[in-house]
């Protein structure tokens, strides 16, 4: 049984600042239970009471779970004063909370989870899991079968920094262009762009498909999202079950 303040209940669902919502409470708009309220600090129980405000009910979301298609263009932020971040693209949030599960660079489009459960997103950075993250990406310059095997060893960056293993697969080429997936299983600032540099290529287009057993739904346009299925929350959570 959790209880919190009906004031913060409120607020948390935004229908208004701390301030606003008591104001609201003391004219007597906001019901517990078929009864009107007029104390702001009154404990209410978030899994079973029921808050109305004008009549309407008030659902109360603990955790939101997103997956969004992430955009070329967009900052992988909760907020920033000049830029459109992620969680801006979240339309319809029940709460304020909300932050991205790692980053995704701002010329870098796909799967990116948005949420406010911050001790799920601690543990899917953590680098104790390596929980395994595949993009594909379109690189100018040659890439060599000769690059499979220095990715599945490691690559050395340019600053000295010798990665972990990553699987690369060479799906395609033309004259100037290789198509590649890539899996790493660490996050290093710009990692795929800097080990597709140190194997002598350079990367024109990047978008991450999955993140451990989760992958991007591939009917999602670039730009949308969705809630996460219970079943998609049950294999994000699996990835570090453990923990």
């Amino acid at each position: 049984m959790a209880q919190i303040r009906l004031d913060k209940y409120l607020a948390d669902m935004q229908l208004g600042t701390r301030s606003e919502v008591k104001e609201m409470i003391r004219r007597g708009r906001v019901s517990v239970n078929g009864s009107l309220i007029k104390s702001p600090d009154i404990k209410v129980d978030i899994s079973c009471d029921r808050v109305e405000k004008d009549g309407t009910p008030v659902i109360y979301s603990e955790y939101e779970y997103y997956m969004l298609n992430k955009p070329q263009g967009v900052l992988s932020a909760a907020r920033d004063k000049k830029a459109k971040t992620v969680v801006d693209l979240i339309s319809d949030k029940k709460r304020k909370d909300l932050f991205p599960i790692g980053r995704l660079d701002k010329d870098t489009e796909g799967l990116l989870v948005i949420t406010n459960d911050g001790e799920l997103t601690h543990k899917l950075l953590t680098p104790k899991f390596h929980v395994p993250k595949t993009y594909y990406a379109k690189v100018e310059g040659e890439m060599s079968e000769d690059a499979v095997g220095l990715f599945k060893d490691g690559i050395v960056l340019a600053d000295g920094t010798k990665t972990l293993p990553a699987q690369l697969e060479i799906m395609a080429k033309t004259e100037d262009i290789t198509e590649i997936l890539l899996t790493i299983y660490e996050g290093k600032f710009h990692q795929v762009k800097r080990m597709v540099e140190a194997a002598g290529g350079k990367v024109i287009y990047l978008k991450r498909l999955s993140m451990g057993r989760l992958e991007l739904d591939a009917t999602l346009k670039t730009g949308d999202y969705r809630p996460l299925t219970d079943e998609e929350l049950k294999i994000l959570k699996g990835e570090v079950q453990n923990a």
